[in-house]
């Protein structure tokens, strides 16, 4: 019996049906009903009551649920062990992201964490939230970050790392820029440039609208692109405004290029989340940057730069 196995079997006998086990699991269908046909006939029982509504686990079953159970946190105590016993350090370690993390926040982590560890090779995979929740799940790689809402499911662990406030944006001397803050109503008379449906952005944003009382509709939608980097030019040259993270415009503000301002009376963020698979057993490298992560002033430092001037490895030693 290896691990997958286990690890199919609880997701059918948690989810009692066949088919939302398969989705859950990301293989196939017939993939899951071989492996459960494989269990029976490897241990001579049946565990599992068919029917047109799903299945429930026999009496078999039960005892069998109980046990395996067990077994999955064995093994992943197993491979965290073995993981504190090894010596050997470094590699490369591959971490997905979301556009405006991957392009705004990443970098700075980075080049703080290779300063602390230069031993470690690190790779981006930059993709929207659902594809970087299911490459986790699918295990293409082992740490994500991510803005915004999340698909839910039983083997994503969510650790929340910063809250990301999002600000509208205008040119840097356009009349709003004077006043610090905007109302709603006086958004909807604006020319406004959005990210692309299924953004995480974008989601935060409609969310924010509907809480509010207004409807997507309600608003000049003058265009909708790709990517951040795009709308800011769009709204450098004059075309609109826009909604995007506060700390994709730092550089952009301080060279008065563009200017946010908030919505009056009204805060809109999300939280940015560290994404990992409940059934895998972390690595020391692993630990070392989600607990980085999670150092309130050291993570400060990274997303203002301060790091590459200061000694933060002895700095993340001592705390």
């Amino acid at each position: 019996m290896y691990q997958q196995e286990f690890l199919v079997f609880k997701t059918v006998a948690e989810a009692e049906n066949i088919t939302l086990a398969s989705k859950q699991l990301h293989i196939s269908q017939p993939a899951v009903s071989l492996q459960i046909q494989n269990i029976e006939n490897y241990y001579g029982a049946k565990f599992f009551n068919r029917s047109n509504k799903g299945v429930t686990l026999t009496k078999a079953g039960v005892i069998f649920y109980d046990y395996v159970c067990k077994m999955l946190d064995l093994l992943t105590q197993v491979q965290e062990d073995i993981n504190e016993l090894s010596e050997e350090h470094g590699g490369e370690m591959e971490i997905g992201a979301t556009l405006t993390i991957g392009e705004y926040v990443l970098p700075n982590i980075l080049a703080c964490l290779y300063k602390m560890r230069p031993d470690i090779d690190f790779k981006v995979a930059i993709a929207n939230t659902e594809t970087v929740a299911r490459d986790i799940l699918e295990r293409k790689y082992r740490i994500a970050l991510v803005e915004g809402p999340i698909p839910e499911h039983k083997d994503l662990v969510v650790e929340n790392f910063w809250h990301d406030e999002l600000v509208v944006v205008v040119p840097y001397h356009h009349p709003w820029a004077k006043k610090g803050s905007v109302t709603l109503n006086e958004l909807t008379k604006a020319k406004l440039i959005l990210r692309e449906v299924g953004s995480g952005t974008r989601k935060v944003i409609e969310l924010f609208f509907n809480e509010k009382g207004f409807k997507l509709s309600d608003f000049n939608i003058a265009m909708e692109l790709g990517s951040t980097q795009s709308i800011k030019n769009v709204v450098a040259a004059g075309l609109g405004v826009t909604i995007i993270s506060a700390l994709t415009v730092r550089r952009e503000n301080e060279d008065q290029i563009l200017k946010p301002i908030k919505i009056q009376d009204c805060y809109m963020g999300r939280p940015l989340n560290i994404l990992t698979n409940a059934n895998n057993a972390k690595t020391k490298e692993e630990h070392f940057v989600i607990d980085f992560l999670h150092n309130r002033d050291l993570l400060e430092k990274a997303l203002d730069m301060e790091c590459l001037e200061a000694d933060i490895a002895a700095e993340f030693q001592r705390l």
